[in-house]
């Protein structure tokens, strides 16, 4: 089955000029990028995003940090793609992520918090949906 993963490239890696090397990670893997976007997300789009992180510990900065700077947005598509997406970010924080993944390949030592991970990836096909909505709309759905 086709797949679709909203993926973001965080203000970490962007400043550090990442993009071309996080983008060519997906596209060896035969990964098709279908839409893609730099911004700067505001603080209500970064609310919607993360809704469900709301009253965690975690919850401000990670607010603080994805709207801190540019970000890049991107669809990604392919079969079954969204746990193979899952795997090639790496873990959710950076510490644990493996060498061979993005955040385990391109992480800074020492690793200055766990929000700045430099790359989000949809969990889930709902959760997809839900955050390629909000960040390009219905139409890719």
């Amino acid at each position: 089955m086709i797949q679709k993963s909203l993926i973001i490239i965080k203000p970490d890696a962007v400043h550090r000029g990442l993009i071309g090397k996080i983008l060519n990670r997906f596209e060896e893997k035969n990964l098709n990028i279908r839409a893609l976007k730099m911004l700067k997300i505001t603080h209500e789009l970064a609310e919607n995003h993360y809704i469900e992180h709301k009253g965690k510990e975690f919850y401000e900065g990670l607010i603080k940090f994805i709207t801190s700077g540019n970000s890049v947005a991107l669809i990604i598509e392919g079969e079954n793609s969204i746990p193979y997406i899952r795997e090639l970010v790496g873990a959710t924080i950076p510490k644990e992520a493996k060498k061979g993944t993005i955040r385990g390949d391109f992480r800074e030592e020492p690793v200055k918090s766990v929000t700045e991970n430099m790359v989000h990836a949809s969990d889930s096909p709902e959760s997809a949906k839900r955050e390629i909505s909000l960040f390009f709309g219905e139409k890719y759905f």
